[in-house]
């Protein structure tokens, strides 16, 4: 299984392997949720309250995204999509 960092700023799998943006893992890798979505990094965000399986931080994404680009998305498997992210089973990362 892949470290939360790492699952939070994989950028794609090349197959089993998860692709992860060494930048981004080494500027906001140490922050939390609602750390991440407040500077505006929704996909990372989405990422850590999907990783940590806690309804509540993943309410407080889904809020703030509906209210910064005025939608009213719920929390769904709809946010799957938007954001691109899928729970896959991985246990090798590449950072690049």
């Amino acid at each position: 299984m892949l470290s939360r960092e790492d699952f939070v700023f994989t950028i794609g799998y090349d197959g089993p392997v998860a692709i992860v943006d060494k930048q981004a893992r080494q500027n906001y890798g140490v922050l939390s949720t609602k750390e991440l979505v407040e500077k505006g990094l929704f996909r990372a965000a989405y990422s850590s309250a999907l990783y940590s399986k806690n309804p509540d931080e993943m309410k407080t994404v889904v809020d703030i995204y509906n209210k910064t680009a005025g939608t009213s998305y719920t929390v769904s498997p709809q946010l799957d999509r938007l954001f691109g992210i899928f729970p896959v089973e991985v246990s090798r990362s590449i950072v690049l």
